[in-house]
């Protein structure tokens, strides 16, 4: 079994739009965008909706997290991946599946009731900080960088 070539794993609540689907599959050099959320997976229309802003040759895949599990392993070296997830738990899910991320970029979590904004773009409430620092302990690095050309902050140094 191959380990697959993951590119970079994104949590996004509103997971693949323009931003994403143009300027970072660009900036990774991904051909393959794999939606890995429950909801997207069963959901033509909003599949429909994301393909629309996904550059020429890039495939995209929309599995569920426990099917992303399930089949990442499978593959082929030619396909730069490229994850995208909406919840840090989400991503924590994964990586305890034996999914292979060491990187976490942070784009949009937007604010909701019982949400603290430690970033212009980003909220979090205990489930998040919690899988958050999971996450950080497990070695994998988490920053937010709404775009390539920012630099990116370390979740972490915001969460305290």
């Amino acid at each position: 079994m191959s380990t697959p070539n993951i590119l970079m794993t994104r949590i996004d609540n509103r997971l693949v739009h323009g931003q994403v689907g143009v300027t970072w599959v660009n900036s990774l050099n991904a051909n393959l965008i794999v939606v890995a959320n429950d909801e997207a997976s069963i959901d033509p229309v909003q599949q429909s909706l994301m393909d629309m802003v996904v550059s020429d040759g890039v495939q995209t895949r929309y599995f569920s997290l426990q099917k992303t599990i399930d089949v990442i392993h499978k593959a082929a070296e030619h396909q730069k991946i490229f994850i995208v997830c909406k919840t840090p738990q989400d991503v924590l899910l994964l990586v305890k599946g034996g999914v292979p991320i060491n990187f976490v970029n942070v784009g949009n979590m937007h604010f909701a009731e019982g949400k603290k904004q430690i970033h212009k773009t980003v909220s979090v409430d205990e489930d998040d900080i919690k899988a958050f620092r999971e996450l950080e302990g497990l070695g994998i690095r988490c920053e937010i960088r709404r775009v390539p050309d920012e630099t990116g902050q370390p979740v972490c140094h915001l969460l305290n």
